[in-house]
């Protein structure tokens, strides 16, 4: 599949990139390059291939969750930049 100037652009804008000179070419021969490789795949025959639902036979061997103090609220605070009495200071984010 050849990919276009103003697909490319769009991609990249959607993806919030910016591509110029080699960059952008070299980028561009690797989408290309991905993109028949999925091609490629597709002529793959899974007619006699049962669904993989998990990728292994192995189970998950999970610690129980236990609950323990590690830091307290003042050791917490002891190396904050900023912080105003019981919390942490940032800067201010969203404007209402």
């Amino acid at each position: 599949m050849k990919i276009t100037e103003e697909l490319f652009d769009h991609i990249a804008h959607l993806a919030r990139l910016e591509f110029q000179g080699e960059d952008k070419v070299s980028i561009k021969k690797d989408m290309e390059r991905m993109i028949e490789f999925v091609y490629k795949l597709s002529e793959v025959d899974t007619a006699n291939v049962e669904p993989l639902i998990f990728m292994s036979e192995e189970i998950n061997r999970l610690r129980e969750d236990e609950s323990k103090d590690t830091v307290t609220h003042e050791e917490a605070l002891m190396n904050a930049p900023k912080k105003d009495s019981d919390y942490f200071r940032i800067p201010k984010v969203l404007d209402k």
